[in-house]
């Protein structure tokens, strides 16, 4: 199980996340942050939890990327 988090309120849309991982995320056109594709919303946290351990690599590349640092990732 891989599980991806995003702090989409911290976000200042450099849009790092969706080149690296374009399969979990996209910028929202409404205010030009990021999206969390599937990811479920508690508290401010936006969580993706997928059994497809082959998103592992490029999660961990956008979350070394993020200037903000509001990005983790997991896998369990």
């Amino acid at each position: 199980m891989v599980i991806v988090t995003l702090q989409r309120a911290k976000c200042i849309g450099c849009n790092y996340c969706v080149e690296l991982a374009p399969s979990q995320f996209q910028m929202s056109k409404k205010d030009g942050k990021s999206v969390l594709l599937q990811g479920v919303e508690k508290k401010g946290f936006f969580t993706l939890k997928s059994p497809d351990h082959s998103i592992f690599e490029s999660n961990i590349k956008a979350k070394e990327a993020c200037p903000v640092k509001i990005i983790s990732v997991k896998e369990v």
